[in-house]
């Protein structure tokens, strides 16, 4: 049976049914493609890219809304500009691992 995990911001994930995105049409159970060593770098590094700029954004998101509170709003643009940045580089991150993985499911 498959886990389903709960994230904090509500969005619920169904491990179980995940092994059936990695199959290419018309394939059987026993076919499934595995990836090779340099494909699963990739998406390993992809991964923790995406991981520690979505950190970063955080972390400056509540700096962002600590300067807000305190009457710093300079501050606070600074810092949500910093976020954003952030997350646009995770965002990268992640396209790139998707693309890799459409790429690879293809061979």
């Amino acid at each position: 049976m498959g886990a389903i995990l709960q994230c904090d911001y509500s969005i619920t994930i169904n491990v179980k049914n995940m092994s059936t995105l990695t199959k290419n049409p018309g394939e059987s159970k026993d076919e499934v493609k595995q990836p090779n060593a340099v494909e699963v770098n990739k998406s390993v590094e992809n991964h923790k890219q995406a991981a520690a700029h979505h950190q970063e954004a955080a972390k400056h998101h509540l700096d962002a809304a600590n300067h807000h509170e305190s009457g710093h709003h300079d501050k606070a643009h600074t810092s949500a500009v910093l976020a954003h940045g952030h997350s646009s580089i995770a965002s990268d991150h992640q396209k790139e691992d998707a693309k890799n993985h459409a790429l690879g499911a293809k061979h």
